[in-house]
């Protein structure tokens, strides 16, 4: 019997993989042939990396178009802005999204989008349809556009995402009553998986972890090892290329943290947390996709919120890519809908922490 994916064919693609969704698999083909870019090298300089960082979310935007002119009207969703003050006396904007004729308190989510934390923008397009997706299951949503460590809102390396998250999320506990949140979740995919995980660490440093009930974190970039992967984060090798690669996901870590000082800091890399790290949060729930370089390290966490006595449950989404349940909507809907159930049912589970 043969291994799964690259560890049985070094040269196998997601397309050809016969645990793929054969729906998404057709799309990652067409996308495949128009090649990706080339990453940098494991030498290469901060200021190489910032430039392919910026050079990815260019690529990405292209499709930004397409994406707005399939964007559903969402008429039962009203949409707002707001701005706060973050701890640099930076702006930061959040997005809030909530269902149309609110009665009563409803369940919020503090929402950080993906782009391993250094590109990509709350006010694209995929992160507005995902945030008004959640809104429609009857949530408060507070979308943040926090300070990128590259790209367009860059250059402002760890922890200054991570501070604006954890402002935008205090600002939330704060307003929840004008605001008419009952209980509050962080949650985000990638690089916002990272950052929910690190905003509940860092609360619970700094004794404000009860104004968080729970953590929804979606195929999170949290071990930081990509060039030379550890030999337990076996999906590194398995779905190497399957969307991410280890040099994309190595370049775009250093350009989050440029001098490697942080790489066993758990606020910056979740992964390396101790279980001292851990003690009394809050409920998890680590969702992970299957064929995702990033699968393992996923599971690594949910095992040691587990070993530290935290109530954590781990889902896979088979078939998938990275963040393929949010990002192939419109391809596999009802893998997406199935996503969206399970974050309204753990909302839903969770009383306000005392």
């Amino acid at each position: 019997m043969n291994l799964p994916g690259r560890l049985g064919n070094p040269k196998l693609t997601f397309q050809d993989d016969p645990r793929a969704d054969p729906r998404i698999a057709r799309v990652m083909a067409l996308l495949a042939s128009d090649g990706p870019l080339e990453p940098p090298a494991a030498a290469a300089s901060y200021e190489q990396c910032l430039s392919y960082c910026a050079a990815l979310e260019k690529a990405g935007a292209l499709v930004h178009p397409q994406l707005w002119q399939l964007m559903p009207k969402f008429d039962d969703v009203d949409s707002t802005i707001e701005s706060i003050k973050g701890v640099d006396g930076n702006d930061i904007t959040l997005f809030i999204e909530r269902p149309t004729n609110q009665a009563g308190a409803l369940p919020g989510m503090v929402h950080m989008h993906g782009g391993g934390m250094v590109l990509d923008k709350a006010a694209d397009p995929a992160y507005v349809r995902w945030r008004r997706s959640l809104a429609q299951t009857g949530m408060v949503i507070v979308g943040v556009e926090f300070r990128n460590g590259g790209g367009e809102l860059g250059n402002h390396p760890f922890p200054a995402g991570l501070n604006d998250c954890a402002m935008a999320t205090r600002w939330t506990y704060a307003n929840k009553e004008r605001l008419g949140i009952s209980t509050l979740i962080t949650s985000g995919e990638s690089g916002g998986g990272n950052l929910c995980l690190a905003t509940a660490l860092k609360a619970r440093k700094e004794g404000w972890s009860s104004e968080i009930d729970g953590v929804y974190s979606m195929c999170p970039y949290i071990s930081g090892n990509y060039f030379n992967p550890p030999p337990e984060l076996t999906s590194l090798v398995e779905n190497d290329s399957y969307m991410l690669d280890g040099r994309m996901m190595g370049s775009l870590a250093k350009v989050y943290d440029p001098n490697g000082k942080h790489t066993t800091d758990p606020l910056a890399w979740p992964m390396h947390v101790t279980s001292n790290d851990l003690n009394g949060l809050q409920p998890h729930i680590i969702s992970v996709n299957e064929l995702d370089p990033l699968r393992d390290e996923g599971l690594a966490y949910h095992r040691a919120l587990m070993q530290a006595g935290v109530s954590s449950i781990a889902r896979m989404v088979h078939g998938t890519p990275h963040a393929g349940d949010m990002a192939f909507v419109d391809i596999a809907p009802e893998v997406t809908e199935e996503t969206l159930k399970s974050i309204q049912e753990f909302v839903n589970s969770l009383k306000p922490s005392q």
